[in-house]
């Protein structure tokens, strides 16, 4: 999938999702919800910088980067 990984980064990635299980109390379910619900938030702010600095002279006021597929 991608570039190979270093040996440190499965390492790093495996405390990351302990840290998360941790957050809501080992419930997976909780875990999955609020990791989609931040993912949603950092899709929606980043589509809002997009529009903010995208070009004008390329959407032609009727094209939003973010609707491209």
């Amino acid at each position: 999938m991608g570039a190979p990984q270093s040996a440190e980064q499965p390492y790093a990635l495996e405390i990351a999702v302990n840290q998360a299980i941790a957050a809501c109390d080992g419930d997976l379910r909780a875990t999955v919800r609020a990791l989609i619900i931040a993912n949603n938030l950092l899709e929606e702010e980043l589509a809002h910088v997009i529009d903010f600095y995208c070009s004008s002279g390329f959407t032609r006021g009727k094209l939003r980067i973010r609707d491209l597929p």
